[in-house]
């Protein structure tokens, strides 16, 4: 694939660099914000060799690509080196857009840029059990504390983290959005937090002792109030003294809104979330893994899996430990892979066969859009067989309760995050789990695909 060409392509389809907002990508596509999302050529786009589908959704203008995208990613960075974003132009922009939609939009830019690290922090987590199940590594040893401590970090300091992406979103400048997360956070703090005596600032406001580690919602407010008081401080700066005097004033208001009002708002926010999950998988535990098992294709093909899992993940797991939301994601992708695997079975056409043979294999290590948009939503009855197979999985997985420990991406490779130190079973249904569901879309995308004429002519009979 010439991934040049392929960013070229694409950049001319979306209206060119002119109409970019503002641009990233995730795991398989590529997501824009547009000025002007009707330059946004769906029809055009998905006949774009290299291209496996378009989806408009929150906001966000996307094309899946598949694993490549970084690979396209990087071109178009380079295409993109010299592009200024017009912040008037952004402006009026948003205005056209639904609240719903922007809700969407800010939700996938802010967790969207953090994913890497906590993934790959997760997967620590991972060798770390595995490691010491087998007995290669001693909890007492120095190793197994860097590597825990490790794992830990990017949990522990999600604030900073969130700050900094939630800050670039707000149009706030980063290293101030930054700012306000540390201080959540810093030491000094969070012993006052621990002594859970009296504090009051300027001898007059109540500050509320709240805990902001390894939380999400409250930074996530604290910013986005900051960016307005940032906005406000820019105006009533002298310019020449605004370097120093812009930064001061943001701060000097924000520190009182942070501890006294927004961060204890955001907190409340986040322990009703909480309290809902804890419900949720505690009181009915099955009910995720089958919701999800079946409805986990359907989130992805609106691009909203980020949106509406990573927030609920985070939560779940820095609360509870667990979250119940992966292994529904497992079986589906389980579902997509057998799906697709049975058409490159049949298929005789030779592109057809190494497509859906690819494909499938991708979906068995967690990656679904190529099988998805490529296979099975293209044929449509291999994705009913898969969301069949899937639905079938959530319901063992809900029966045993399976739970996510780590959070990571949820395919054979990383199936170790659903070992549970403390319960040998969660790791047996989940494998059995994921050998149902396989086996059964796989089972029931044959059969279908075999007594449908029009479709085995498609894939070359």
């Amino acid at each position: 694939m010439n991934y040049k060409n392929l960013s070229k392509e694409i950049l001319q389809n979306i209206g060119g660099s002119d109409n970019i907002k503002s641009y990233t990508h995730c795991a398989t596509r590529l997501r824009f914000n547009l000025i002007d999302e009707n330059k946004f050529d769906q029809d055009v786009l998905k006949k774009i060799n290299g291209v496996m589908g378009t989806v408009i959704s929150g906001g966000q203008c996307q094309v899946i690509i598949g694993t490549d995208v970084s690979h396209v990613f990087d071109e178009l960075k380079l295409l993109l080196a010299d592009v200024k974003m017009d912040e008037v132009s952004e402006e009026v922009i948003d205005e056209d857009k639904s609240k719903f939609s922007k809700v969407l939009d800010t939700i996938s830019g802010i967790f969207t840029p953090i994913l890497p690290a906590i993934t790959g922090a997760a997967m620590i987590k991972v060798i770390i059990i595995l490691l010491t199940m087998s007995g290669v590594l001693s909890k007492d040893t120095q190793t197994y504390q860097i590597l825990t401590f490790v794992g830990d970090t990017p949990f522990y300091f999600l604030p900073i983290m969130l700050s900094y992406s939630a800050a670039v979103k707000f149009r706030m400048n980063p290293m101030m959005g930054m700012l306000l997360g540390l201080m959540l956070i810093h030491p000094t703090y969070t012993n006052m937090v621990s002594a859970g005596e009296e504090v009051k600032l300027f001898g007059l406001l109540h500050v509320t002792l709240a805990t902001y580690t390894s939380t999400v919602i409250p930074v996530i407010l604290v910013v986005w109030v900051g960016s307005y008081v940032e906005k406000f401080a820019d105006k009533v700066s002298p310019k020449a003294i605004r370097f120093f005097l812009k930064p001061t004033i943001t701060l000097l208001i924000m520190i009182p809104l942070a501890f006294c009002v927004v961060g204890p708002l955001g907190t409340i926010a986040g322990k009703g979330l909480e309290s809902v999950l804890n419900v949720i998988q505690t009181q009915i535990p099955w009910a995720l893994p089958i919701i999800f098992g079946i409805l986990a294709p359907i989130v992805i093909m609106f691009g909203m899996h980020y949106v509406v899992t990573i927030p609920l993940v985070m939560t779940a797991i820095s609360v509870n430990g667990f979250d119940m939301l992966g292994s529904g994601f497992l079986v589906a992708n389980m579902g997509q892979a057998g799906a697709a695997l049975a058409i490159a079975l049949l298929a005789k056409n030779t592109d057809f066969k190494a497509m859906s043979a690819s494909s499938g294999l991708t979906a068995l290590l967690g990656v679904t859009e190529p099988a998805m948009y490529g296979v099975n939503l293209k044929l449509k009855k291999p994705f009913v067989a898969a969301l069949i197979g899937g639905g079938i999985g959530g319901i063992i997985c809900g029966i045993g309760g399976v739970k996510r420990i780590v959070f990571g991406p949820t395919g054979l490779t990383t199936i170790p995050i659903f070992i549970d130190p403390n319960n040998s079973m969660n790791i047996v249904y989940a494998v059995i789990a994921v050998i149902v569901s396989f086996v059964i879309a796989f089972a029931i995308s044959y059969y279908l695909a075999k007594k449908d004429n029009k479709l085995m002519k498609e894939i070359g009979e």
